[in-house]
C-alpha cells in the first residue's frame, strides 16, 4: 500500500509541476502550479521540500509585484476578461475565415476546449482578487511586505 501511495503522490506531483512549468510560458498560474507539484512531491521527497519555500516566496512576491499599480491590476483583470472571452468563442465554435492552413474551423474547437479556457480566465480573475485583498490591504505597503516576510 505504501509503494502505491509513493507511485500516486510521485505520478500526481510531476503532472502538477510540469504543468506549472508550461503555464509559466502559457496563460496560466506557473508559479501557483509548480508550487503545489512541490507540495505534493515533498510528501514523498526531501528534495522537492528543500524547494518548497524558496517558489512560495518567489510567488508571494510575483503576486505582490502584479498588484502594486492600479494599471497592472487593470492590465491582469482585462486579460482575464479577454481570455474567459476567448473561451466562450471557442465554445460556440463558429466558422472562421481560411487563413493559410487555420480554418474554417477553429483548431480544436468545441466545449471541451472552450471550458478550459474560461476555466484559466475564472482562475485568473480570483487570483487577481486575492492579491488585491493580501498584498493591497494598506497604502504604505506594510501588509505587502508581512505577507512576504510570512511566505518566507
Amino acid at each position: 500500500m505504501a509503494a502505491l501511495k509513493k507511485t500516486w503522490v510521485t505520478v500526481l506531483g510531476w503532472v502538477v509541476l510540469l504543468v506549472g512549468v508550461a503555464a509559466l510560458i502559457l496563460p496560466g498560474p506557473g508559479l501557483l502550479l509548480m508550487l503545489a507539484g512541490l507540495a505534493i512531491l515533498s510528501q514523498e521527497y526531501d528534495w522537492a521540500e528543500q524547494r518548497v519555500e524558496p517558489v512560495k516566496v518567489k510567488a508571494f512576491e510575483v503576486a505582490a509585484a502584479g498588484v502594486q499599480t492600479w494599471p497592472r491590476i487593470l492590465g491582469s483583470t482585462l486579460s482575464a476578461l479577454v481570455l474567459v472571452g476567448i473561451g466562450i468563442f471557442w465554445m460556440i465554435d463558429p466558422e472562421i475565415p481560411e487563413v493559410s492552413v487555420i480554418g474554417p474551423e477553429l483548431p480544436f474547437g468545441g466545449l471541451g476546449s472552450g471550458l478550459s479556457i474560461v476555466l484559466s480566465g475564472l482562475v485568473a480573475l480570483g487570483l487577481v482578487v486575492y492579491s488585491v485583498r493580501r498584498f493591497r490591504g494598506d497604502s504604505d505597503g506594510t501588509h505587502e511586505r508581512r505577507a512576504v516576510r510570512s511566505a518566507s
